[in-house]
């Protein structure tokens, strides 16, 4: 369980949640991208196993960044961890090539869904199910079915024909497939209708309540994320300014005022939040 954030915690000085159980860790990470762009400075961060961690933050605060050096996929874009590490039960894994981290259980839904738009649904949980074999195939693809029942009723239709809320459940579903210890989301909700965004949050709630899996949500919808979240970090130009149970965080008044759109007056307008000057206490 995270440790008790003292009520009047200043702000500014994160405190990181406890090594206990911790399934994953980012330490005192620096990212820089073409050598002259720094995108992460100096960001610690523990997922304790079992649980499910979110990162917050608006659009450019990092959060893409960190998911994209623990999945070994930064060289495509030219960035480099210039300092600290990445530790996965216990081993340092950020020099590791992205198929064998996948093996070893870190798996990735990127932002945008990136479904095979030519293949049928079958066809796309097949490919995440490559190394496999049939009969665990099958079974994982009878869990995918059990989470998703509308990709069971649609299973032989194009992928690229999909909804958006439908090609989501299909990454996700995709995922799945390789039975991963830790599940990395980025931004599930991102562009799909409330209803849709409550069938997907119901199913992250269950995959770690009923399977027990890990699960580290990068999300800009704050309140979403802060609904189901066990834990939860805020980034802002790549670095932690505060840190908290959902709960804590939740009722945080910079963090009402500032994420979640809520004031002592009530919800802002977008005027009011335009010409709002006060600062964050954070970088006060």
């Amino acid at each position: 369980m995270p440790t008790t954030i003292p009520t009047e915690m200043p702000l500014g000085v994160p405190q990181a949640a406890p090594a206990h159980d911790c399934l994953l860790e980012f330490r005192n990470i620096r990212v820089v991208y073409d050598n002259a762009i720094e995108a992460i400075r100096d960001v610690s961060i523990a997922v304790p196993e079992g649980g499910i961690v979110a990162l917050l933050g608006s659009n450019g605060a990092g959060k893409s960044t960190l998911l994209k050096a623990m999945s070994g996929i930064l060289y495509t874009e030219e960035g480099v961890i210039e300092n600290g590490s990445i530790r996965f039960r216990g081993d340092d894994v950020h020099h590791l090539a992205p198929d064998e981290l996948v093996r070893r259980g870190i798996v990735q839904v990127p932002e945008g869904r990136r479904v095979f738009a030519a293949l049928t649904i079958d066809e796309n949980l097949q490919m995440g199910g490559y190394t496999r074999t049939n009969a665990e195939a099958r079974q994982r693809r009878d869990k995918v079915f059990a989470l998703f029942p509308r990709l069971h009723e649609r299973r032989d239709q194009i992928a690229g024909y999909m909804s958006g809320g439908e090609q989501q459940m299909l990454a996700i579903g995709r995922a799945l497939m390789t039975d991963p210890v830790l599940l990395a989301l980025d931004e599930p909700s991102l562009g799909l209708a409330p209803l849709i965004i409550d069938r997907i949050y119901e199913v992250i709630a269950r995959l770690r309540d009923e399977l027990k899996m890990t699960v580290l949500l990068v999300e800009q919808n704050a309140q979403r994320a802060l609904d189901i979240a066990d834990y939860g970090y805020i980034l802002e130009t790549g670095r932690v300014v505060l840190d908290g149970t959902a709960e804590r965080l939740t009722a945080n008044e910079d963090v009402q005022e500032f994420y979640l759109g809520i004031s002592r007056a009530g919800r802002k307008s977008l005027r009011d939040v335009k010409h709002y000057k006060r600062r964050k206490r954070w970088l006060s």
